[in-house]
């Protein structure tokens, strides 16, 4: 069975992925002005929390728990996670012209290989359908919850 999603469903797949796009290509930017951090530099995770891209990352991140959270609501997680993989082409973009990393002919078609695959993924139901057992029917039958 299919189900089309509300607008506003929409809305909330794309601020999940905008969000963790976003704010992870904040975080990295954020960190490669801090400097490598290992066991004998900890203290630079302290410095960390004060760098404006890390702070900014960290909010778009609370952002995205939040309407991941939503999501997962009214959809299952084998639907939201696929239908939000277009983020990896958000974070290839910024990562190549604002980060300014190299990507390589394999990580482009892995995105690509992966935009595919959300093809496949996002044309199925956003919820697993089950037939009701016979105890649900017994329960909708008695009236209990009317």
């Amino acid at each position: 069975m299919k189900h089309a999603l509300k607008p506003s469903q929409y809305l909330i797949l794309v601020a999940v992925m905008l969000t963790a796009s976003i704010g992870d290509t904040l975080l990295s930017r954020g960190m490669a002005q801090v400097g490598a951090v290992d066991l004998h530099h900890l203290h630079l995770l302290w410095k960390a929390l004060f760098n404006p891209f890390v702070i900014s990352g960290i909010v778009l991140l609370i952002g995205f728990f939040a309407s991941y959270m939503t999501a997962l609501s009214w959809a299952d997680l084998t639907f939201v996670m696929p239908a939000t993989a277009f983020g990896y082409v958000v974070i290839a973009l910024m990562s190549r012209f604002w980060l300014h990393e190299h990507l390589s002919i394999y990580r482009w078609t892995g995105i690509v290989l992966i935009v595919c695959a959300v093809g496949f993924v996002a044309g199925g139901p956003s919820r697993t359908e089950h037939e009701p057992d016979h105890h649900e029917l017994d329960v909708m039958d008695s009236g209990v919850g009317r």
